[in-house]
């Protein structure tokens, strides 16, 4: 959980007013970051992956850099910055063909609103 609030901590609090977590046993820990962040957490109904399917969809992209059997323990934080970066630079049609970079700046920079 230091992890993910160390990553989000820097973001405008409208960047940042929820999140939504699977139930995996990670996440166990999830009121220390709710406490750390000061944000709304979220579960999704067990065995109810459309209720993420933005992350669903990241999941499956991710999968063409990182495989299953990939040892994730050997991943350099330069390589999984690469494969981020790789992903948030690809045009999504649900975005009106930008990519997830732009509409986040978009966003950030605009004081919040709805994604479209």
């Amino acid at each position: 959980m230091e992890g993910i609030i160390s990553g989000l901590s820097p973001l405008p609090f409208h960047a940042r007013r929820s999140i939504t977590f699977d139930r995996g046993f990670e996440f166990l820990a999830w009121p220390h970051l709710q406490a750390g962040l000061g944000v709304a957490t979220w579960f999704c109904d067990p065995q109810s992956p459309w209720q993420k399917g933005t992350n669903e969809n990241t999941n499956g992209r991710a999968r063409r850099y990182l495989p299953r059997e990939t040892n994730t323990t050997a991943l350099t934080n330069r390589n999984l910055a690469a494969i981020c970066q790789r992903l948030n630079a690809t045009p999504r049609k649900c975005l009106g063909y930008r990519t997830p970079a732009e509409v986040f700046r978009e966003k950030v920079l605009a004081g919040a609103g709805p994604l479209p």
